[in-house]
């Protein structure tokens, strides 16, 4: 049941970040393509471009934290894996943990952000997106991580398990 829930997880999420980081990048891409022509070409630049390039380097990286725990490609520090290769397993639970630490951290933080945000109703200068937006990114990304983090954990007890049998 848990690991039908969890796969059912698996495919949202990684429709979800497959997609939206797509989008995001190739507007990105876009715009700065149509910006770097009109400066150089034409002696005009677009002044909400780089605002909207710093606000997709934002999303991008704060979801792309999701996409990395879901490939096991986070900056990992593995020496003492490699001096003592039997503590893989247990620091491998305490790495899990920690992320998972801190993904609640930010679940909890970043929607008390996001609040206080939609409270004061500030918005970007040029593009005049809600800052509450950007805001809700950072609990969005939390949810997500804990979610990966706990898929990672289920499968490598999994897989721990069926070594043991």
């Amino acid at each position: 049941m848990i690991s039908r829930i969890l796969g059912l997880l698996d495919r949202a999420l990684s429709w979800f970040e497959e997609w939206s980081l797509y989008l995001c990048v190739m507007v990105g891409m876009i715009s700065l393509f149509i910006n770097v022509v009109l400066r150089y070409g034409f002696n005009y630049t677009l002044a909400w471009s780089e605002e909207l390039i710093r606000e997709i380097i934002i999303y991008t990286t704060f979801v792309g934290c999701s996409a990395a725990i879901k490939n096991r490609s986070q900056i990992t520090i593995d020496v003492l894996v490699q001096l003592m290769p039997r503590l893989r397993t247990p620091l491998a639970y305490v790495s899990n943990l920690a992320v998972l630490a801190y993904s609640v951290f930010m679940l909890v933080l970043g929607s008390e952000m996001a609040a206080q945000q939609a409270q004061t109703e500030q918005k970007t200068i040029l593009l005049e997106i809600p800052l509450v937006v950007l805001y809700a990114i950072l609990p969005l990304m939390g949810a997500m991580m804990g979610i990966r983090t706990i898929q990672n954990m289920w499968k490598d007890y999994h897989e721990a398990r069926a070594k043991r049998v």
